[in-house]
């Protein structure tokens, strides 16, 4: 299930760099995130690392965008193919 930021988000940017997948963008209002490269961070870390960082825990589940820890590998591996996961 890719995330998504809520309107919870305060502008403060340190979801964006934290992105192995560069999915995070600063848009209008609010950070948004693309979820076709959002993997959850499946294949890099053991959590989201936009969550970790964020101080008032704007990013959530997507409940638009389910997809299986295999699916979201695979997303993992379309996008770096040139990467080992871990796993």
């Amino acid at each position: 299930m890719a995330y998504m930021i809520t309107d919870e988000c305060i502008l403060c940017g340190a979801c964006e760099s934290e992105c192995p997948n560069e999915a995070i963008s600063e848009g209008d209002e609010l950070y948004v995130i693309d979820p076709d490269r959002c993997t959850e961070c499946v294949g890099f870390y053991d959590t989201q690392q936009c969550y970790d960082v964020c101080p008032v825990e704007a990013p959530v589940p997507d409940p638009d965008h389910s997809e299986t820890p295999e699916e979201l590998l695979a997303k993992f591996r379309r996008l770096h193919p040139d990467k080992e996961p871990n796993v």
